[in-house]
């Protein structure tokens, strides 16, 4: 059974005439005989009684009446819902990110999205980029906000990535650092320097990504978190590479030096989806205002003045 003949159907029954149904529907008075004609011979029963004013039901036709009403009801709320979700006025965001995006870039993208789309239900979780890319695979994440070094690059069979920017790595010493008066700091001036990290396996950490080919940092004291690594900083008990997203986070006890642009290197910061899956309107609006937000945060020339 075709919508359009349960319509018919439905309004010939409404008002008690195909004349009057055919005027609701502006079709032909012809054309709703012959939907209700074929909907009978369908069915193989008689659908209406033809009397002399009008049709009436035939028991038949009651039973179809209720489950053309109840499949057309249901049409219409589909419609709603699909319409909804294309225009953001209803449905869901689940974001992902890695944490020192989650300092400023996602926030404020979040935050403008709901700004604009109020009615759309957010939800942003926390953590490191295989768990967050695992989570994309899984169906629990609708975007995500990943880094990678570029030497090791993410995998583009499994992933559709949006740039976002390239993120550069400062570090960051106590006030009273021997060096907190430079702008910029060569890593062998820190050879003897105790590092903070979040491992205290370089390889393991994103020092990886940063340090020149030999040099090894010595890692007194491991911190997963930021707030934990800043504070040791402060402390006077080591030093630490920050990266620059992290910058908002960071207490004003502490100075932030560039690296010389012969240690420096980046991160690169991708939004994203799920390799070779539609990207539904609130992920295509949320890249945009990322897009937005990533622009005007600070980049390889403006990371951090001190």
């Amino acid at each position: 059974m075709q919508p359009q003949a349960l319509q018919v159907f439905r309004a010939v029954a409404e008002h008690g005439s195909i004349t009057a149904a055919a005027r609701t529907l502006r079709y032909t008075q012809s054309a709703v005989s012959r939907q209700i004609a074929a909907l009978e011979a369908e069915v193989g029963s008689a659908l209406f009684d033809r009397l002399p004013r009008g049709v009436a039901l035939t028991e038949p036709g009651r039973c179809l009446l209720a489950h053309a009403e109840a499949v057309l009801d249901r049409l219409d709320a589909a419609r709603r819902d699909l319409a909804a979700l294309h225009d953001l006025t209803a449905g869901r965001l689940r974001v992902g990110a890695f944490p020192t995006a989650v300092a400023a870039l996602v926030p404020r993208a979040l935050a403008a999205f709901r700004s604009a789309h109020p009615q759309v239900a957010l939800s942003l979780v926390e953590g490191l980029t295989p768990g967050l890319l695992d989570r994309l695979l899984a169906g629990d994440a609708d975007i995500v906000v990943v880094s990678a070094a570029p030497d090791q690059p993410l995998d583009e069979d499994r992933f559709d990535l949006h740039h976002l920017l390239d993120e550069v790595l400062l570090v960051a010493v106590p006030r009273a650092h021997r060096l907190a008066h430079r702008r910029t700091v060569r890593l062998r001036e820190l050879a003897d320097e105790a590092f903070i990290a979040g491992s205290a396996t370089a390889e393991e950490t994103l020092l990886r990504a940063t340090l020149p080919a030999g040099f090894r940092p010595r890692i007194d004291i491991v911190a997963a978190e930021w707030t934990g690594k800043l504070g040791c900083v402060a402390a006077g008990l080591g030093v630490a590479l920050v990266p620059a997203l992290a910058v908002r986070a960071t207490p004003p006890d502490l100075a932030l030096l560039r690296l010389h642009s012969d240690d420096a290197s980046v991160r690169r910061v991708f939004a994203a989806t799920a390799g070779g899956r539609s990207r539904p309107p609130a992920v295509r609006r949320f890249l945009s205002h990322l897009d937005t937000v990533a622009a005007g945060l600070a980049g390889p020339a403006a990371a951090v003045e001190t």
